[in-house]
């Protein structure tokens, strides 16, 4: 019992940085992610995006600066997949005006699970993966409810001005 007050009285003294240290550490040494396989992953992936004749337009349309994109997206990714605190911004913010739906959540996480399958080894694929459905998720909540539509648990967002009457 003295040994778990112990490590518990140890982790508490640790600065805020060194408790996000270990916990990189940590992911890393469960996963095998590293800043190389985010970079690769965050390259690979956008190539796809830029290539795919859905959501390739959307990107295209909105993004000059491909490569300072990139590196923002590997600090995003490097926050995400490692708990790194690498990236500072507001993404959901910057997504809310796009007219973007369900579709595009889908094939945007179809791409991201084929590059993962490229170049990650299954535990790093794991890990990425369920960071980007809760990303996407939360995204397409977010901008639905940006757009006047409140989603119920589990339901999709598809826009009304799609809406076909037979």
């Amino acid at each position: 019992m003295s040994d778990q007050i112990h490590s518990i009285d140890e982790n508490d003294s640790l600065s805020h940085q060194e408790r996000r240290e270990r916990a990189t550490r940590k992911i890393m040494d469960e996963t095998g992610i590293d800043q190389q396989m985010i970079h690769d992953v965050v390259h690979g992936f956008y190539a796809k995006v830029r290539a795919d004749n859905f959501l390739g337009p959307i990107f295209d349309a909105r993004i000059k600066d491909w490569d300072g994109h990139l590196n923002n997206m590997c600090q995003f990714w490097s926050s995400v997949a490692l708990a790194s605190g690498a990236y500072y911004g507001r993404p959901m913010q910057k997504h809310m005006p796009l007219p973007i739906d369900r579709h595009h959540f889908d094939q945007w996480l179809e791409l991201f699970a084929q590059t993962l399958a490229e170049i990650c080894p299954p535990a790093a694929a794991r890990h990425f993966m369920e960071k980007a459905l809760r990303i996407a998720q939360s995204f397409e909540v977010g901008i639905a409810a940006h757009n006047g539509v409140i989603l119920s648990k589990g339901e999709r967002y598809d826009p009304v001005s799609k809406w076909q009457p037979e």
